[in-house]
């Protein structure tokens, strides 16, 4: 099997890095909506990749991860409070995001998607989120402004190679 190297800009045999083992991280959803086309394309799309290295006699471990709180989860949870005028935000935040994973998992479902075999959440690391981004502001890689942080995009030598930026 070949694939695109993003390094080197071409097509190149693929090669797992352990014999007979492969691992492959594809981002999830950010649960506040429902699914669509552009969803089951990528998730298709690494089902048929995933099935063919196991077929080839690879072990894969397909990890998932599940945005499961962020501004567009709160905005529409804030949307929801304000129809009707009560509810603890954190819990709707919550619901929602159950809501739409379940839904997520109807839609692989109905596609015949195997599912992955992890599925971590972002609300399950906050802790360690907060972490690096405290050493990230620390060591002059990150700075906030009005409480929200970003990258130093410039301080990373190489950062945007795998782009070709």
């Amino acid at each position: 099997m070949q694939v695109f190297n993003s390094l080197t800009r071409r097509k190149e045999k693929f090669v797992p890095l352990q014999q007979g083992e492969v691992g492959i991280y594809v981002c999830g959803v950010t649960a506040y909506d429902e699914c669509h086309l552009g969803h089951a394309r990528a998730y298709v799309a690494f089902d048929t990749i995933r099935r063919y290295l196991e077929y080839k006699g690879c072990k894969v471990n397909y990890v998932q991860n599940f945005t499961d709180v962020d501004d567009k989860i709160i905005a529409r949870a804030r949307e929801l409070r304000g129809e009707k005028q009560e509810g603890d935000l954190k819990k709707l935040v919550g619901d929602i995001a159950e809501r739409y994973i379940r839904e997520y998992f109807q839609c692989l479902d109905r596609l015949g998607v195997k599912r992955a075999d992890y599925y971590p959440r972002a609300t399950e690391h906050i802790a360690e989120m907060l972490e690096i981004i405290k050493e990230l502001i620390k060591k002059g890689y990150a700075y906030q402004i009005n409480g929200d942080v970003f990258f130093e995009v410039g301080k990373l030598k190489g950062y945007g190679k795998l782009s070709g930026r």
